[in-house]
């Protein structure tokens, strides 16, 4: 495992819980809401974090939805993941997303809703050119490798 990298933090709510690891080797530092919040099915709703963060140069931190909210209620996130910035120093928000249909969905503060990742990524320049070298995978876009053990009966 490499060497953690260092992120300061600001708790925009003083009484919020800093992001924490559940267990050791979690990609994921959990999030939690500032704030009561009931999701009508299908609908979404912008949840505050209640910190901000200054991440070092060539870094981004990414906010993943929950696998059990996701599984358990049909929580996800809807630009998941998000992406914050180096240089954005506000606070993190969430926008939830409740797939289920049917039953409305209510978080109480302080529950754990999303996961920020803290990755290294890379600038890139840009070259445009006539024609890209070739691949094994070419233009092949949507399902182009391979079938899975799901059939599909032709009906629309």
């Amino acid at each position: 495992m490499s060497e953690p990298v260092d992120v300061l933090i600001t708790r925009i709510d003083p009484d919020v819980a800093l992001p924490g690891y559940a267990h050791p080797g979690d990609a994921g530092a959990d999030l939690v809401t500032t704030t009561d919040v009931t999701i009508p099915p299908g609908e979404r709703a912008m949840v505050g974090t209640g910190i901000a963060i200054a991440l070092p140069a060539g870094y981004a931190a990414f906010v993943h939805p929950r696998s059990g909210l996701a599984h358990r209620l049909g929580v996800s996130i809807t630009n998941t993941p998000g992406t914050v910035d180096a240089g954005y120093r506000g606070e993190i928000r969430v926008s939830l997303v409740n797939h289920d249909l049917r039953d409305a969905v209510t978080f109480a503060r302080g529950d754990r809703i999303a996961q920020l990742v803290v990755q290294r990524v890379e600038r890139v320049r840009f070259h445009e050119v006539e024609r890209l070298p070739g691949s094994a995978r070419g233009d092949g876009g949507h399902g182009s490798t391979g079938t899975s053990s799901a059939h599909h009966d032709g009906r629309k």
